[in-house]
């Protein structure tokens, strides 16, 4: 969220289409061109000014690892041996679908 002053918060909040909320890192989330976008104070975009972004297609468990990978990404993009994430079987298609929609399917780390 913006502060008073025009400053821009550290962390945004992701909200997923059951209600699950999720504070991240504002750096970490823009690995995702569409969240950039979205924040980007130069844009008319409501997100810009409250730090929150509600995704109404995005389920609870798969916004939840689309944020562990936003992390992940985070805490190794200096790195050059990354160790493989954890992604459950089950969820794998719509992570696929989730990861279309932010514009991180084809993102390199």
């Amino acid at each position: 969220m913006a502060s008073q002053n025009g400053t821009l918060g550290k962390y945004v909040t992701l909200v997923s289409s059951d209600g699950f909320e999720f504070v991240v890192l504002r750096e970490a989330t823009f690995i995702s061109p569409a969240i950039k976008g979205m924040l980007d104070p130069k844009s008319q975009f409501s997100e810009s000014r409250t730090g929150r972004c509600v995704f109404e297609e995005i389920s609870g468990m798969v916004l939840e690892k689309v944020v562990e990978y936003f992390q992940y990404w985070y805490k190794n993009k200096e790195r050059e041996d990354v160790p493989d994430m954890e992604i459950p079987v089950e969820l794998c298609l719509e992570i696929l679908t989730a990861a279309d929609y932010l514009g991180i399917d084809n993102h390199p780390m």
